[in-house]
């Protein structure tokens, strides 16, 4: 770990970093299982390294899902903390968009409850353990699949949720510094410590 001292970049310190790729891909899964009333393996994560199988019933309900954005807000904040040998402490919020997309004889029913469900504060509470919350959801649409000459339901819905993003980073107390003062009179140099 590198830190002010040294000059050059600064990675975060390693501290618990926010929920990125599998972490947070696992937390939405868990979350959309546990609203929508879908069984453990009926929900999964899109765009995964081997693809799993498409259900063979058309009937079969389940659901992918992916974030398909993430936007910063327009700025972060940065705060020095002086405990110890000293940090900065940045934050700032981000808005993330989930595509849910339900199949099934019952995908309509589901996305509905996922989108019903979110309103519950109950259903937010574990969000809320990740520093993230529910802005709302967009609308359910009609996007059926032709596969094989069948027809399969399809119902899309995006999630937008907004989430804060902290990172420590070693920048190191300023201990004392060095001032020079010019004037008509000539220069002055003194030292200022804390």
């Amino acid at each position: 770990m590198n830190d002010s001292s040294t000059g050059g970049y600064l990675t975060p310190a390693a501290a618990t970093p926010p929920k990125e790729d599998l972490e947070l891909d696992r937390l939405l899964v868990q979350m959309v299982r546990g609203i929508s009333g879908l069984p453990k393996d009926k929900v999964r994560a899109r765009w995964q390294p081997t693809t799993p199988k498409q259900p063979a019933d058309p009937a079969e309900n389940w659901c992918a899902i992916g974030i398909t954005v993430q936007s910063p807000d327009a700025s972060p904040a940065i705060q020095h903390d002086p405990a110890g040998d000293g940090r900065d402490v940045y934050w700032r919020h981000q808005g993330i968009e989930l595509l849910c997309t339900f199949y099934g004889s019952e995908a309509k029913m589901r996305a509905q409850a996922l989108a019903d469900g979110l309103a519950i504060p109950q259903n937010r509470e574990e969000l809320g353990r990740h520093e993230m919350a529910v802005v709302g959801t967009g609308d359910i649409r009609a996007v059926p699949d032709l596969v094989n000459n069948v027809w399969v339901r399809r119902y899309d819905m995006t999630v937008f949720l907004r989430r804060k993003i902290s990172r420590s980073y070693s920048v190191l107390n300023l201990l004392n510094a060095g001032v020079t003062t010019h004037t008509a009179a000539g220069s002055v140099t003194t030292g200022i410590s804390p």
